[in-house]
């Protein structure tokens, strides 16, 4: 006989729909799987064969082909596991085949006759809601994740035989139901407080407008002045996930395999800090079937590379294009994907080698040539990218023994928060912009408009430092953002004033 059952297959973030065909006819004893399986799934034969016999079922002892839909698509994992069980024991008539064509099974099996989670539950469940699936039969571990997507029958289940029970009998069954306004309920912030830093009012103000528009940063100083103790802090005083969002990060985290709690969402915003070791790959995302890179697992958050100058060049040219368009597309041969990559660059450097280039306590010892071997290293294009280059001094004794501590990030949040709120009244009509970081020029020719005073400050920067297009760009961004903080529908001449003072590494060339 023949069966067919639905399961999923992930394609970067996204899902495809397969189609599981069991087919029990005549012959040799045998299991063929053929469409394109690995090695995970061409080895579930032998783990399918084993459950079934140990969960009370008849396995039978006849040819079996079974064969995954599309054919052209390359099938990975053991999530498919659950779907071959259930269709072998369908032909084999051993369960009621009425509900297969209405819902997706996805599912590891165990030998003992458990069903173990896999990964990417949540983004298949999204792509079953929108395909017209009824209902998804998953591990239980899974049933929480897969829950929040609405208006989709989630059953979590033990074991293959309370899968069968289920599909002979179900009306003996409930779906799982939660609250998705409990799945993003945040406990008070419990991370690194601002009011830890002493001093360095400059470097504090540039953090809390990076938090308000989005804006990538860099700290350039000496050894010891704060740049990653500043750049840690970031988090504390970004605004809270929207439920939107937060969703976003879920599913790239359950692509990845990385979600620590399978049963809520992700609530806080990402903070990934590779080494300088890492190589392209690792950071844009890759291998044979394309996963997820550092920059996908900072999405809606920060991504932190400190001691930038220490990353190889051309490891840090992968990041030009995603900081520009909010996404990675990674190519392969037979396939295509794309990763979400809308995250906050924050990058920290010594101004040179020695690291004492313009500190007022030690001399630098290097030479002008060897500072300009050192920074070039970063490339113009990718400093273009940048928002916000800031210096960082090392604090006198005095300050250091003498100095209070700062502001704490609570109060800045609440500042930041603010901020948000009126970009986000103002993109009210454009669903694809959250953060002014993320306006293009169009959006910049309608809402950065300058005055005659503050367009003369802006071309005279612009001469004397040699800026591109891009980077006056920026400046208008950073300065929309600061008139945000301060209240204002309209930028004036010292919100540009003090945008131009955050391109310290344009005027250090």
């Amino acid at each position: 006989m023949l069966a067919r059952v639905w399961s999923a297959s992930l394609v970067g973030i996204d899902a495809v729909k397969v189609g599981v065909e069991v087919d029990v006819s005549g012959g040799l004893p045998g299991i063929v799987v053929v469409g394109l399986p690995d090695a995970a799934v061409q080895e579930s034969r032998e783990r399918v064969k084993a459950t079934i016999k140990n969960a009370g079922f008849a396995f039978p002892m006849r040819r079996i082909v079974i064969n995954l839909t599309p054919a052209d698509l390359r099938k990975e994992g053991p999530s498919f596991d659950l779907a071959i069980s259930i269709g072998i024991l369908a032909a084999s008539e051993q369960v009621n085949p009425e509900l297969l064509g209405d819902f997706l099974f996805l599912g590891e099996l165990s030998l003992d006759n458990s069903l173990r989670p896999v990964a990417g539950v949540l983004p298949i469940a999204a792509a079953a809601k929108r395909l017209g699936i009824s209902g998804l039969v998953v591990p239980a571990d899974n049933a929480q994740e897969a829950a929040v997507v609405e208006g989709l029958a989630v059953y979590g289940l033990e074991t293959l035989t309370d899968v069968a029970d289920f599909l002979n009998n179900p009306k003996r069954y409930q779906p799982v139901k939660i609250e998705r306004k409990k799945q993003l309920d945040r406990s008070q912030f419990s991370g690194l407080d601002l009011k830890d830093v002493k001093g360095q009012a400059h470097a504090r103000r540039a953090l809390e407008i990076a938090a308000a528009g989005g804006h990538n940063l860099i700290f350039v100083g000496p050894p010891g002045s704060g740049k990653t103790m500043l750049a840690r802090r970031l988090p504390g005083i970004l605004p809270e996930l929207s439920f939107e969002e937060s969703l976003e990060v879920t599913q790239v985290y359950s692509v990845a395999g990385l979600l620590k709690n399978r049963g809520s969402l992700v609530s806080d915003r990402p903070f990934r800090s590779p080494h300088h070791s890492a190589s392209g790959p690792s950071l844009v995302g890759g291998g044979s079937f394309p996963k997820p890179g550092e920059i996908s697992l900072a999405h809606r958050g920060v991504l932190f590379l400190d001691e930038l100058t220490e990353f190889k060049r051309d490891v840090l040219e992968f990041l030009r294009q995603p900081l520009e368009d909010g996404y990675v597309t990674i190519s392969r041969t037979r396939l295509s994907v794309m990763f979400p990559a809308q995250f906050t660059l924050v990058a920290s450097t010594n101004p040179c080698p020695c690291g004492y280039f313009g500190d007022v306590i030690q001399p630098c010892t290097c030479s002008p040539p060897k500072r300009e071997q050192y920074w070039a290293k970063l490339s113009g294009p990718l400093m273009d990218r940048i928002d916000l280059q800031v210096a960082v001094n090392r604090l006198k004794p005095e300050e250091i023994t003498n100095q209070p501590l700062g502001e704490d990030s609570t109060s800045v949040r609440e500042r930041v928060q603010a901020a948000r709120e009126r970009s986000r009244h103002r993109f009210k009509t454009e669903t694809n912009l959250r953060s002014n970081a993320e306006m293009q020029s169009r959006h910049l020719m309608q809402w950065c408009k300058l005055d005659d005073a503050s367009r003369n400050l802006l071309e005279a920067a612009i001469r004397k430092l040699g800026l591109s297009a891009r980077a006056s760009d920026r400046i208008l961004k950073v300065a929309r953002t600061i008139a945000d903080l301060a209240g204002d529908a309209e930028i004036k001449t010292q919100h540009i004033a003090e945008s131009i003072q955050y391109r310290i590494i344009d005027r250090m060339q």
